[in-house]
């Protein structure tokens, strides 16, 4: 079952009968802005290459503060994983997804042993020491925006990472 689809009924049902106010009420959290995606291609030898890994699946360590799941807002911090941590070590704070699929194998979401496999096969040449992981639900982009991306990009850049694997929630 759909854990949204009653939201998403309340909202077609806001919306058909009272437009004005569903729409000033959410065109905020809906906004879209114009912006150039940065696009950098890939010229480099994988198999030389540092792979790193970004998730938006609320993967953190046991041993790491959960997400924050109450605010209204969402949570815009990051958690650091150790490529080298064990996916037993590991557990997933998010509530806005379905995540059986990822509970009975985590990799689905957080692919960590299969990037493993991969420099083991030498298909990539190595990975980072960190991995990071969002919680994917953030309203109040400020904040992720101007604080915690860049510092997780500026984390992956001093490891000399030179690509990214992203994984969404």
């Amino acid at each position: 079952m759909n854990p949204w689809k009653p939201i998403d009924r309340l909202f077609a049902f806001s919306l058909k009968h009272a437009p004005r106010t569903t729409s000033r009420l959410t065109m905020p959290l809906l906004k879209i802005r114009e912006k150039t995606i940065p696009f950098s291609p890939f010229d480099k030898d994988l198999t030389l290459a540092r792979a790193a890994l970004v998730s938006t699946t609320g993967v953190h360590l046991r041993s790491q503060t959960p997400f924050d799941l109450a605010s209204r807002r969402g949570d815009p911090t990051y958690r650091e994983i150790p490529s080298s941590a064990s996916v037993s070590d590991m557990v997933i704070t998010h509530g806005h997804y379905d995540q059986a699929d990822a509970e009975r194998d985590l990799n689905v979401v957080f692919p960590i042993e299969r990037l493993r496999e991969l420099v083991d096969e030498g298909v990539l040449g190595s990975l980072a020491p960190t991995f990071f992981s969002f919680m994917g639900f953030v309203l109040d982009t400020k904040y992720l925006e101007e604080t915690y991306a860049p510092e997780a990009a500026a984390k992956l850049s001093a490891e000399d990472v030179d690509l990214v694997i992203l994984t969404p929630g």
